[in-house]
């Protein structure tokens, strides 16, 4: 059994819950034109739900990063209405952790699919993006 999965246990749930408010709606976003909660908020939601089941299990100085969303919108959900994201974990390979990923807003499933996320060091992957960003200003 490797490391990460003896550090991350198949089966780590996340939940995290937002309420519908005008400034997480499509309108509000530009993601279409109706007072609905937003497509985008669903996805953040659902990565949140997946950070949510991996924050007692981090390592001093590890994080992890989205690498891959793949969602389908199920339902419309209005103002008003709660709506809870729910991240299972499902696979372990290596670096790389693979959660089932659903949204619900008590009536309806909203949303489901796959979010990949991966684990880095924070020192080593800040220090890559410093030197990127001092790539890009000599470029």
């Amino acid at each position: 059994m490797s490391e990460s999965s003896q550090q991350f246990p198949i089966g780590l749930v996340g939940e995290v819950s937002v309420n519908v408010t005008p400034e997480i709606t499509a309108k509000h976003m530009g993601s279409g034109a109706v007072q609905v909660f937003a497509t985008p908020e669903m996805v953040r939601l659902m990565e949140k739900a997946a950070v949510a089941a991996l924050r007692d299990h981090l390592a001093p100085g590890q994080e992890s990063v989205g690498t891959l969303v793949n969602v389908r919108r199920l339902a419309s959900t209005p103002l008003g209405a709660t709506v809870t994201a729910r991240a299972e974990l499902v696979g372990v390979d290596g670096r790389r952790l693979t959660f089932n990923v659903s949204a619900s807003d008590g009536v309806d499933t909203i949303g489901e699919g796959t979010h990949e996320r991966a684990l880095i060091d924070v020192e080593r992957f800040q220090a890559r993006a410093e030197a990127k960003r001092a790539a890009m200003q000599k470029g």
